[in-house]
Formats: structure tokens, C-alpha cells, sequence
């Protein structure tokens, strides 16, 4: 893993990332550029993610099958061309088809997660998606303001047109610079009969498709690693979803009556997070995933406490919200590095599918955190909101902590054990 290497891959995950995102802020050019009722340009932004997500189930697992370049390259071009389309578009129907292809196809980040977790060296494995996430934050917070700017300057095709460039220039970029990898061997499970003078191994690119669709809900009944990082960010993406769902809420009621441009500066707040997953991909490989989730899990309780006193109103309670909000999205993005940190130690030859179980698990905490809020808002407001933040991140704690100071010899987490060179081998040798 070079340094050029792992720069093309953090500005791949940035653009991929943005292109989900960058719709997001053109929503009302699109709809007067196609003389469409305010609401109906929304209908954009719903395809491109819901094609975002039909692309992790469908697509990501296909990274333990090809090799990553090509596929990288494949999905790039694909994407390039349907931002093409988008850009182009003459009506909304042919706007949204070519804004799902767009979201399906853009899901380069997950695929280079498990790409760059095989070329990192074990010590370096947390470092290196630190940066990349740094990258995918960077490319979310980014892509809304670069495309609102473009867009109120040249018009609303023109966000799709640049984008479509820079994905095209990656794929370009990506052929010539990313090493070539085979997909690893999936070691072969059983009696093993006769002499072995290596690792017996059966082709994983030899495997079905449908077996690779399945075989995330297959790792997640036989990995415990695997189900308590998805656990854990599952809860923690809840209740931040439902923190930033909500905030618009109370940022434009009464307690402040500000107004909706308040949120997105707000949100901007969150851009330290580029910063500080670098640094806690290098303490999991120091110490290990288990105590940064640890030391994550009490910081998004304390950001839980803090967001809490913003209710209060005035300098005072807003302070309490750019601190707290500061603080919740370190907590959620370091605990992301170490969650993944752990997972990609667990099967080298299925790292694809173990993102995909995780990023799934992770998305549908996010929605379940976004439709409780609203409901614990609309009961208790938002001292409501913040204790739901609370109570679903003390939950996995009580589940983290007997894994971290548990009765009995003290279990290290696959992450450690691999970054110190004493991962468990995956299989013996049997004699005759």
C-alpha cells in the first residue's frame, strides 16, 4: 500500500460517496429546470439512494469473486456514464432511471474497503480505512456544497456533467494505478487426505452468484465478531440518525427560530471527523478495535448529555449543539473504523461480504433511528431524542463491556491478534 496508491483510492471513496449525496442540494433546480412541482425533484434523491443500497446487497459481494481492479474500473465507467444520462436528462422519468443506475453503480467505497484492508500490512490495516473514511466523510460533506454552487451558477445539469468527469478520470486513473489482486482462497473445510505440502484451497472465484448473495447472512450466523460490530453500529448510526433527523426540527421551532441554511452549517461542524479517523485507525492498531469502540460508545453518551442541555435555547444551549453534535460524529465515525477494523480480520477471502452484512446492518439502524426519532420527538421532544441516543448506545455497551473486561482468560479481538502476527490459522494440515 503506497502513499499514491492510498490517495486514489480516499478520492475514489470521496467521489463515489458524493455522488449519493450531491443530489441532495439541487432538488429545487431540478424541479424548475424541468417545470416540476417543488416537491417532485425529491423523487431524485429517493432512486439514487434507493439504487445505493440494491447496490451493496447486489453488487459488493461480487469483490470476493473478480478481481478488484477491473471491477473498480467496470463500476466507475458505469457510474460515469449514468451521471452522463442524468445530466442529460429531458424529464423527470428518465432522470430518476438514470439517478438509480447512478446509485447502484456508485458503490466503489465498499469495494475498496476490503481492497485496501488485503493490500495494508496487518499493523497498518486501521490506519489505512481511517483514512479512506476520512475520505467517504469528506466527499458527503462536500459533494452538497459543491453541487448547490455549480448548480445556482450554471444550472442544474452541470453538478451531473462534472461529476460524470471526475468518475470517468478515476476509472482512467484506477486501470493504471491500483496493483492488480486475485481473489483470496477460501481455505477448504474438512478431512484434508494425503500428504500437503501447503494451504489446500478451493477457488472462491469459482462460487455462485446467488451463493455470494447469500453468504452475508451466512457469515452473520457464524461470526459473533461480525454481529456484535454490526450490533454496535447499528445502535450508535440510530441514534445519530435520529439526532440530525430531529435537529432541523428544533433548530427552526421555536427554541431558536432559526432557519433551515442553520443545519447545513451545522453540519459542517462534522468535517473534524476527517481529521480524527486517521487517528483512531492508528490507535486500533495499537490497542486494538475493542477499547476505541469502548472509549467511543462513553463519548456518544456524553455527546447524549450534551446535545440534551441545547434544548435550553440561547448562546448557550446552541454551543451545547455545535459541541455536541462535534463530538457524536468523531464518536460514530471512529467506532465505524474500529467496527470494520475487526471485521476485515475475520475471513480475508470474504471481506466483501462481511461489508456488505455490516453496512447493511449499519443502514437499517440509521432508517430504524431516523422513524424513531421523529415519533420520540413528537412525545417528549427533544430531551427525548437525546435520551433515545442514550438508551440504544447503553445498550450495546452492557453487550461490549463482559468483551472487554469478560471473567476468564482475556479474549483479544481478531484485529489485535492479527495486527501482532498471531491471527488464528484458518485451517491445519491432517496427516495420513
Amino acid at each position: 500500500m503506497s502513499r499514491p496508491v492510498l490517495a486514489i483510492l480516499t478520492v475514489t471513496c470521496a467521489v463515489a460517496v458524493g455522488n449519493v449525496y450531491f443530489p441532495q442540494a439541487i432538488v429545487p433546480l431540478v424541479a424548475a429546470g424541468l417545470r416540476l412541482a417543488p416537491d417532485a425533484g425529491a423523487l431524485v434523491v429517493t432512486a439514487t439512494q434507493a439504487g445505493y443500497t440494491a447496490g451493496i446487497v447486489l453488487l459488493v459481494p461480487l469483490g470476493d469473486r473478480l478481481p478488484h481492479r477491473p471491477f473498480l474500473v467496470a463500476l466507475l465507467a458505469l457510474t460515469g456514464l449514468g451521471l452522463l444520462a442524468a445530466g442529460s436528462a429531458p424529464a423527470l422519468p428518465s432522470l430518476v432511471a438514470a439517478s438509480a443506475l447512478v446509485g447502484l453503480t456508485t458503490v466503489a467505497a465498499p469495494v475498496v474497503g476490503p481492497l485496501a484492508a488485503g493490500l495494508a500490512a496487518p499493523g497498518r490495516r486501521g490506519a489505512v480505512i481511517g483514512t479512506l473514511l476520512s475520505g467517504s466523510t469528506g466527499g458527503m460533506l462536500l459533494a452538497r456544497t459543491f453541487s448547490g454552487t455549480l448548480g445556482e451558477w450554471l444550472g442544474w445539469r452541470a453538478p451531473y456533467l462534472v461529476a460524470a468527469a471526475l468518475a470517468l478520470l478515476l476509472a482512467a486513473a484506477l486501470a493504471v494505478t491500483v496493483p492488480v489482486t486475485a481473489p483470496v482462497e477460501e481455505p477448504v473445510k474438512g478431512p484434508v487426505r494425503g500428504p500437503v505440502k501447503g494451504p489446500v484451497t478451493t477457488a472462491s472465484a469459482r462460487r455462485p452468484y446467488l451463493a455470494l448473495l447469500a453468504g452475508p447472512l451466512r457469515l452473520l450466523r457464524t461470526e459473533p465478531d461480525l454481529r456484535r460490530s454490526c450490533a454496535y453500529q447499528a445502535a450508535v448510526f440510530a441514534g445519530f440518525s435520529a439526532v440530525w433527523t430531529c435537529l432541523a426540527l428544533l433548530l427552526t421551532g421555536p427554541a431558536y427560530g432559526l432557519g433551515a441554511q442553520a443545519v447545513g452549517m451545522l453540519a459542517l461542524v462534522g468535517a473534524a471527523t476527517m481529521l480524527c479517523t486517521p487517528l483512531a485507525g492508528r490507535l486500533v492498531d495499537r490497542h486494538g478495535p475493542d477499547p476505541v469502540n469502548l472509549v467511543c460508545m462513553l463519548g456518544v453518551l456524553l455527546s447524549a448529555a450534551m446535545l440534551a442541555a441545547g434544548s435550553l435555547g440561547g448562546a448557550g444551549g446552541l454551543a451545547a449543539l455545535v459541541a455536541g453534535t462535534l463530538l457524536l460524529d468523531v464518536a460514530m465515525q471512529s467506532g465505524m473504523v474500529a467496527n470494520q477494523a475487526r471485521i476485515y480480520a475475520l475471513r480475508p477471502d470474504a471481506r466483501s461480504r462481511l461489508n456488505t452484512a455490516y453496512m447493511t446492518c449499519a443502514y437499517l439502524g440509521g432508517s430504524a433511528g431516523s422513524w424513531l426519532g421523529v415519533r420520540v420527538w413528537s412525545a417528549a421532544g427533544w430531551p427525548g431524542v437525546c435520551a433515545l441516543a442514550g438508551l440504544l448506545t447503553a445498550l450495546v455497551l452492557t453487550r461490549h463491556l463482559p468483551a472487554v473486561y469478560g471473567p476468564g482468560p482475556r479474549r483479544r479481538s481478531a484485529g489485535t491478534r492479527e495486527a501482532r502476527g498471531a491471527a488464528r490459522p484458518e485451517f491445519r494440515r491432517s496427516r495420513r
